[in-house]
This record gives structure tokens, C-alpha cells and sequence, in this order.
């Protein structure tokens, strides 16, 4: 009798780990195949770095093929065109076709830069960190600013899901600006959808709210919040700031020499507008095991699946998926698959809790949330130089994992470090 195949869609932060930890539960009992887009991992939260040349690309890169080979876990980098439920099928690029027995879908998102006309940073007028090569891109051109300073925004657009980045962009520029004896020359506003500085699309965790608001204010930060960006143009972004009511408050013309603005994320176009596996916006629907209830031989995991908002706010804001969150949905559809090969029932379910390390170069904010969506267990905010040195261990020591084809959580461990408590799930 065969063994059944395993699919795994996507190599980025989630796919990778996945793979790893579904090999470790499966053993032998499963042919386990990673599908990606590219050959090389990159530790997505150091790109703030490299867009400031704190780091270099190949610092936070792994090349994949030879892991996966001494893990004996098939892996392609052709990409996927179209997934086929009906058919339990991934079409290629290449036209070539793998079929499945279950399909673990981690391909993380799609950058919908092109709803806002001029946002993104290509043939449009704002960098980005949400890629590596993005990220070097957006060094190049902070480098040609640096000869020619003048205004700076940041922040992240009307469906942005994903905002601590943003906030970690807009400080260690300050911080490498203040380096650089320049922080005089440049104007910064921060330019957010959500409902007030520290929402993070979580309605806050802890303290943000005044933890980040007192980060900007001593950093001389000015910030709109309820922002809808309209258009960017060269050297200017135009706003409008909503009011409670969602009606149009004010509206501002922000010229700006340098701009990174954080997009909305979609579905990827290999799994948009197929009915039953996604929503509207193409992420994946998934129940409470990770599986999708149409296809229950699929599954899901990290940026790519559909969670509802904590609540309305004038400027739609998406919820973060977290690594903490992402790993935890790694762990529960490792161990419902390694169930399934051994003919038992899926019932693993995660634990949807954040733990975040925004980093400003000389300090950072942490938080943690159990659950991510209030009401919550464990409510807490810490900020200080530690957080700074804590992201540079947890860089190393992810890196370290992905390299040698470790699938050993790390997330919790986190937690338990930086709250200084023994047990987190209660």
C-alpha cells in the first residue's frame, strides 16, 4: 500500500517549520513534499534591519534544498499556479501537477500594493520590509535620502493586518538617523489605520497604547490615526482621517522624501476565489483542528488563514498572525496529521496566543497576549534595552533551527523567558 503524500504550500516562516515538524510526527508513515517559490528562507522580522544595513540579506537567508534533502522531505521550487480541491491536486507553474492525500496551505500572503495607486515599491513611490529583496531595495534608497534628507513616513494602509513592523521601521530610523547626526533634518509622521497608536489590530496588549505613544512623543513622531491613504504620488502621500463615525474628518498632504508603508495582505492568486477554501479576500477558512471545513484533507497555517477583526473601527484593520500563533498552528496540524497516518481522528487544536519583540535599535516594546483576541488570560507590555538584545537572540537562534531542520517550538519559550512565569497555557 502506498503511503500517503503530504503537501506543504509555501517554505517562508510557517511552510518551513511545518515541514519539518509533520516529518518528525509522520516518521516514515507519510512522503512528506514542500512546494515554494523560491529556494531561500528569509527571517522575514530581521528585514527592518536590512533596509537600514543592519543586517545583510545573505546574514538572514538560508538555502533551502540541502536541509530538506537530509531531512528526506521532497522540495520544489517551480511554485504553485492553482490548487484543485476537487481533484486534491497542486498545479505547477511549470505545468507539471503534484497530487495530495492532505495539503497543508502556508504560503503567507499576497501584498495588495496595487488597490492604493502609487503604493509599493515597484512602479510605485513607497518602499517595503515585507520581503527580503524589498528590504534591500529599501536600503538602496534610504542610502541616496541620506545625501538629501527631508520628511519620512511610515505606517500601514486601510486593511493592514500586520503593524508592528511599522512601528519598529519608523524608531530604528530614528535611531540610525540619530547615528547618523541627521534626526534634525527629517520630519516623521506616522500614518496608521488603526484606531490609536498601540492598537496593533489586537485592541492593544497591555500598555502599548502608552508605551508607543511615549516612544513617539520622545522621539519627536507625529502620527495620524483612522488614516485611509487615497493615492501616493512622487514625494507626496494623501490622507484622509476619519472620525468615529467613518466619515471623512480631515484630510492631510504629506510630502515626504522617503515613505515605507505596510500594504493590505490577500489570499495568494493559487488559492483566490475558490468556493468553500477561502473567504472573500482569499485567505483560508479553517475550523478550530486547522482544517478547512469544504476539504477537511486541507489545512492551514500563519498569514494566509481567515480570522475576523477584534471589532469595527472606522478604518478596517486586520488581526496579526503572530510567529507565537504561527508556530502553535504548526504544532496542532502536525500532530492531526501524524493522527490521521495512524488512523485516528484530527483533534489537536492551537493555542492562539501573540508574543511580539518590536525592536528600535537602542530598545523596543514587548508584549504578550493569551489569547490573541480579548478577553484575555495574560495581558501584558514590557519595553526596554532588552527587548533589543532579546530580537537579536531570537534572530540566531531561529536561523540556527531553520538551518539544521529543527522543528522545536520557540515561541513559548519566549514567553516564559521575557515574562519571567513558568507555564503560559493555563
Amino acid at each position: 500500500m502506498a503511503k500517503p503524500k503530504i503537501v506543504v504550500l509555501g517554505a517562508g516562516l510557517g511552510g518551513t517549520i511545518a515541514a519539518y515538524e509533520i516529518k518528525a510526527a509522520v516518521k516514515d508513515g507519510a512522503e512528506v513534499m514542500t512546494v515554494a517559490e523560491s529556494e531561500t528562507y528569509s527571517f522575514v522580522p530581521s528585514n527592518p534591519w536590512v533596509a537600514v544595513r543592519w543586517r545583510k540579506s545573505e546574514e538572514i537567508q538560508v538555502h533551502l534544498p540541502p536541509v530538506f534533502e537530509k531531512k528526506k522531505i521532497g522540495f520544489t521550487a517551480v511554485g504553485a499556479k492553482r490548487v484543485h480541491p476537487a481533484e486534491k491536486r497542486v498545479e505547477l507553474n511549470d505545468g507539471t501537477s503534484i497530487n495530495y492525500d492532505y495539503l497543508v496551505i502556508a504560503t503567507g500572503p499576497d501584498l495588495a500594493f496595487d488597490e492604493i495607486e502609487g503604493l509599493g515599491p515597484h512602479g510605485g513611490h513607497t518602499v517595503s520590509v515585507c520581503q527580503t529583496p524589498h528590504a534591500a531595495l529599501a536600503a538602496d534608497q534610504f542610502d541616496r535620502f541620506a545625501e538629501n534628507p527631508g520628511p519620512i513616513v511610515v505606517g500601514a494602509v486601510q486593511g493592514a493586518s500586520c503593524f508592528g513592523p511599522a512601528y519598529e521601521f519608523a524608531l530604528i530610523l530614528d535611531t540610525e538617523l540619530r547615528r547618523r547626526k541627521l534626526r534634525d533634518k527629517v520630519p516623521m509622521t506616522f500614518v496608521t489605520s488603526e484606531p490609536y497608536i498601540g492598537h496593533l489590530g489586537l485592541d492593544g496588549v497591555g500598555d502599548t497604547k502608552s508605551l508607543l505613544e511615549s516612544e513617539m512623543r520622545d522621539r519627536h513622531i507625529k502620527w495620524i490615526t483612522n488614516a485611509r491613504v487615497t493615492k501616493v504620488e512622487a514625494g507626496m502621500m494623501h490622507v484622509e482621517e476619519l472620525g468615529e463615525d467613518s466619515a471623512v474628518k480631515k484630510t492631510h498632504d504629506l510630502p515626504f522624501s522617503y515613505s515605507m508603508m505596510l500594504p493590505a495582505f490577500r489570499g495568494v492568486a493559487a488559492v483566490r476565489g475558490i468556493e468553500g477554501l477561502t473567504n472573500p479576500r482569499g485567505f483560508i477558512l479553517v475550523d478550530k483542528n486547522q482544517r478547512n471545513p469544504a476539504f477537511p484533507e486541507i489545512f492551514a497555517l500563519g498569514v494566509c488563514v481567515a480570522i475576523p477583526p477584534t471589532g469595527p473601527t472606522p478604518v478596517p484593520v486586520g488581526v496579526p498572525k503572530t510567529g507565537f500563533m504561527i508556530e502553535s498552528m504548526v504544532t496542532a496540524i502536525a500532530a492531526n496529521l501524524g493522527a490521521l497516518v495512524e488512523g485516528r481522528e484530527a483533534t489537536a487544536e492551537a493555542t492562539w496566543n501573540a508574543v511580539c519583540l518590536a525592536d528600535f535599535g537602542d530598545g523596543g516594546v514587548a508584549f504578550v497576549a493569551q489569547p490573541q483576541i480579548p478577553p484575555r488570560n495574560v495581558n501584558w507590555s514590557s519595553s526596554g534595552k532588552w527587548v533589543h538584545l532579546a530580537k537579536v537572540g531570537f534572530e540566531k537562534y531561529f536561523l540556527h533551527k531553520v538551518r539544521k531542520g529543527e522543528s522545536e517550538p520557540f515561541y513559548e519559550k519566549l514567553a516564559l523567558h521575557v515574562m519571567g512565569i513558568r507555564k503560559l497555557r493555563m
